[in-house]
């Protein structure tokens, strides 16, 4: 069974602002078999970037998605996040006020993701049955 890595705390979330630090951070995460998460500077403000296709296993179900989006919705509704995208695979959050904010976000998305894809792992959904 794959582990898919392991999550990140904010503090050793890497800084992709500059291409080849994003280039090395995906290819780690893909060579570990992990969730790639980045936060970047763009301007004066912060992104965060996580990327479940540089690691093996399961899409996270649904509903799982569902819980990521509500998430996310928050942080926008609260003026944290300006702009975000998120699919099963992929979640983007733009324009966060520092970089610590930005960590401490893209740590807790890598936490609940990881989670996510471990549980849908160890317990398989109905859907999954032939």
């Amino acid at each position: 069974m794959s582990t898919l890595g392991t999550p990140l705390p904010a503090a050793l979330i890497p800084d992709c602002t500059k291409p080849e630090a994003h280039h090395a951070a995906y290819k780690s995460a893909k060579a570990n078999d992990a969730i790639f998460v980045g936060v970047a500077r763009q301007g004066q403000r912060w992104m965060v970037e996580l990327d479940a296709m540089s690691c093996s296993g399961p899409t996270i179900p649904d509903e799982a998605v569902t819980v990521l989006q509500a998430a996310v919705e928050a942080l926008v509704l609260a003026d944290t996040v300006a702009e975000a995208s998120i699919a099963p695979d992929y979640i983007s959050m733009r324009a966060i006020e520092s970089e610590r904010r930005a960590r401490e976000i893209a740590a807790a998305f890598h936490a609940a993701l990881h989670g996510f894809r471990q549980l849908y792992i160890a317990v398989p959904s109905g859907r999954r049955r032939a």
